[in-house]
């Protein structure tokens, strides 16, 4: 598996569009710079590849790469952003997986998806969230277009307004899951579906621990994690707990950093 990252040389809160964001806050570069090459590391160390895609000026949440698409093997939906600060990254999102031998789709102007910010798999299943940042009629465009069963989340809590910063899939049988940030239905729908619920309650969520990223008995998470370290090392998981101080100044994590790219034999970009 290659993991798509974007170095973040552009990087900075320049507007606010999540409650995380204020434009008054100073992001510390060289840290920033630190905190992703951390990522990085850990990434290259457990035999991962990380393939990057320059950031472009004037785009500083291009760092999240985990709101470009979402991606099955090697078809892709391309994320059509709701906010306009951000519908400037989608080229060169589109150009970064073709030139990967991905074959991109898209939905309608009109529609709002933000990729995998809102859209995970659990084996076959892709639960996608909607309620901020996506638009619920986007679901069923993306079931059709991955030829993939889609269960719909609703997200209620503005602080969680992407699907990745409240639930993450472990494996296909467990996922971390904060309830505080869906409604009533949401919540039985995924204790009904999923084998393997570890709940996380909202303060810890709020930490972004669930912004994390499995690769086998591995997860990657921001410093919050460690107060998950019982019930995940219970689950057969140990705990890699990095700081994110300054990628949550814009609302993102380990997660929000990190977009895997599951096709085998995926093409180079030149």
């Amino acid at each position: 598996m290659a993991i798509l990252m974007c170095r973040p040389d552009h990087y900075g809160v320049e507007y606010e569009i999540n409650p995380w964001m204020h434009v008054e806050t100073e992001v510390d570069g060289s840290m920033a710079l630190a905190q992703w090459q951390a990522l990085y590391n850990a990434y290259s160390l457990l035999g991962e590849r990380v393939e990057l895609v320059d950031q472009q000026p004037g785009l500083p949440d291009m760092v999240f790469t985990a709101n470009a698409a979402v991606v099955r093997g090697r078809e892709a939906v391309l994320s059509r952003f709701r906010h306009p600060e951000r519908q400037g990254e989608e080229p060169f999102w589109r150009n970064a997986l073709e030139r990967r031998g991905i074959t991109v789709h898209r939905v309608p102007d009109e529609v709002a998806f933000e990729g995998a910010g809102d859209a995970l798999f659990v084996g076959e299943r892709l639960f996608c969230g909607h309620g901020f940042r996506t638009d619920l009629g986007s679901h069923a465009l993306v079931s059709r277009l991955l030829d993939v069963e889609v269960v719909s989340l609703r997200l209620v809590d503005p602080r969680f307004y992407h699907l990745d910063t409240c639930f993450c899939p472990l494996n296909e049988r467990t996922v971390l899951f904060a309830p505080a940030a869906f409604d009533a239905a949401s919540q039985q729908l995924v204790r009904r579906l999923v084998p393997h619920v570890i709940e996380v309650p909202a303060e810890v969520a709020a930490g972004f621990a669930c912004n994390a990223i499995s690769l086998g008995d591995r997860v990657i998470s921001s410093l919050a994690a460690e107060r998950l370290e019982e019930p995940l090392h219970d689950a057969g998981f140990a705990t890699v707990a990095l700081p994110m101080s300054e990628f949550m100044k814009s609302g993102g994590g380990v997660r929000c950093l990190s977009l895997p790219l599951d096709g085998d034999g995926l093409a180079e970009a030149a």
